[in-house]
């Protein structure tokens, strides 16, 4: 794959290698940080490489008296201008040209990155790849959308399949960045995504893995790490808006999800509702402080899925689920270097690491995934 963006854009920092050698860096990489733990399973590629996220997000900027959309690079506080990427979804890189197209025709103007001056700050498109649906959300400076249902009605004429527009105000300047107050243009608001069998609704803001097809496998395997009988007790921590808690829940007794964040978990919670799925109950709490509480009141977990941000797991949430004492612990991480900071400190908890399984999500970039199994010693 040959990108002609490659050293402007620095989104493939693998693009000079071929993919099998990617996989190879990627490996050598999980062993290198990981393997005083256990053995390394062999990395898990994609079949298709190219266009696998589900999630597109463009900035828009004017330049030369032109509306540009492109890559945004907050390091130097520019974009990067571009119609398609071989990583996007195709059909999400054609609408946000069209948006630029009706954007210079209607004389809506992208917001300067150095004045703040404008309208239009970025667009986000989200597909459902197994699922139904295409969402577009306009992010803009609040203000009157002039010709706004002119505008709309052009966007479904040249894009019939998309399912919902959604405006979402942004004044900040920080980035591509979601503002706190949407209003629903047209559609529902939301797209419906399916995984594994199981229907997850997915609005503006709700967190969602963005390549479908290794989401799958990746969540396949921490179901056989987890290897459940369908009598245990299972808290999914850092749930988001529930998806591997609810995977889960048909091979579980009863499942706790914990996220802090409340909208995601009002939208956990719709999830369980779409799915009629009744053993699965979600909190808006901190991880850590739910396990503190649950062993203070004699109650006990039998397995703590986790899967954290990048920057892993705080070390109250360890010390709370080493205190806490499941029988099994299966972590989902999305960045090996904090993974073997957190493996070490629940080795030093009493928990020996028996698997690991890496799994290439990201593609052409230098992002590895890996699940692993830890036990009680």
């Amino acid at each position: 794959m040959i990108c002609q963006l490659y050293k402007k854009c620095s989104g493939c920092q693998l693009q000079n290698m071929e993919y099998e050698e990617q996989l190879s860096f990627k490996q050598a990489k999980v062993v290198k940080l990981l393997g005083r733990f256990c053995h390394i399973d062999e990395i898990i590629g994609m079949e298709n490489p190219l266009h696998y996220r589900n999630k597109v997000q463009m900035a828009f900027t004017p330049l030369r008296g032109k509306t540009v959309s492109g890559v945004y690079q907050s390091a130097r506080r520019a974009v990067v201008p571009t119609d398609s990427c071989f990583l996007d979804n195709e059909k999400a890189d054609e609408i946000i040209v069209t948006v630029r197209r009706l954007c210079e025709k209607f004389k809506i103007f992208p917001v300067d990155l150095r004045s703040g001056k404008g309208f239009l700050h970025h667009v986000l498109v989200r597909n459902a790849f197994f699922g139904k649906g295409i969402m577009v959300v306009l992010v803009t400076n609040k203000g009157e959308f002039r010709s706004c249902n002119a505008f709309i009605n052009e966007l479904l004429k040249a894009h019939p399949e998309i399912t919902t527009i959604v405006r979402n105000i942004n004044d900040s300047d920080k980035g591509l960045f979601l503002g706190e107050k949407s209003e629903i243009l047209f559609g529902d608001g939301y797209i419906t995504e399916t995984l594994l069998g199981l229907d997850f609704r997915i609005s503006p803001k709700s967190f969602f893995q963005v390549n479908p097809v290794q989401t799958e496998v990746l969540y396949k395997k921490a179901i056989e790490f987890a290897n459940l009988s369908g009598k245990e007790r299972l808290i999914d921590a850092y749930c988001g808006t529930g998806t591997i808690g609810l995977i889960m829940a048909k091979h579980s007794k009863e499942v706790f999800g914990v996220e802090i964040n409340k909208d995601a978990v009002r939208d956990a919670k719709k999830n369980a509702e779409i799915n009629n799925i009744e053993n699965i109950r979600f909190f808006a709490a901190d991880a850590g402080d739910f396990m503190d509480d649950l062993r203070k009141n004699g109650e006990k977990a039998d397995v703590v899925i986790t899967d954290p941000p990048r920057a892993g797991c705080s070390g109250k949430f360890l010390n709370s689920l080493i205190s806490l004492s499941p029988k099994k612990v299966v972590y989902i991480s999305c960045n090996p270097e904090t993974l073997a900071r957190d493996l070490y400190t629940l080795r030093k908890g009493g928990y020996k690491v028996k698997r690991i399984q890496p799994v290439d999500m990201f593609p052409y970039t230098d992002h590895v995934e890996s699940v692993v199994l830890l036990e009680r010693a």
